[in-house]
């Protein structure tokens, strides 16, 4: 349960810098030229991957590799909804919630038996 956690908590951090690389210039740093964007991006992806790396490893003693990739996406999902609605200052949508409830479906299915 311990390795379950520390997995889930990593993977949560490691969703939050990699969201921001990925997106967060489209609010944060418009006035950027590309070149300088993507530097940026693959600095805090640096961090992403200081989270990503250890919370598979950890992962790994307790799921099995599908299971981690849906563990991922979820958190993924979650990461972005947290970031959309505070750093855009957006409201998520009945749509957003739909494709959430579908990403709990592709959880039961890979967990279940």
């Amino acid at each position: 349960m311990k390795q379950a956690l520390g997995t889930v908590s990593l993977l949560f951090l490691s969703n939050l810098f990699m969201t921001y690389a990925w997106y967060g210039h489209l609010k944060v740093h418009k006035e950027k030229s590309l070149a300088v964007v993507i530097l940026i991006s693959w600095g805090i992806a640096f961090f992403e991957y200081c989270f990503q790396v250890p919370a598979n490893r950890i992962g790994s003693a307790v799921f099995t590799l599908p299971q981690l990739k849906v563990i991922q996406e979820v958190i993924a999902l979650i990461a972005f909804a947290v970031l959309y609605v505070f750093l855009w200052k957006e409201k998520l949508t009945w749509d957003f919630a739909a494709a959430g409830l579908c990403l709990v479906g592709a959880v039961y299915f890979i967990f279940r038996g």
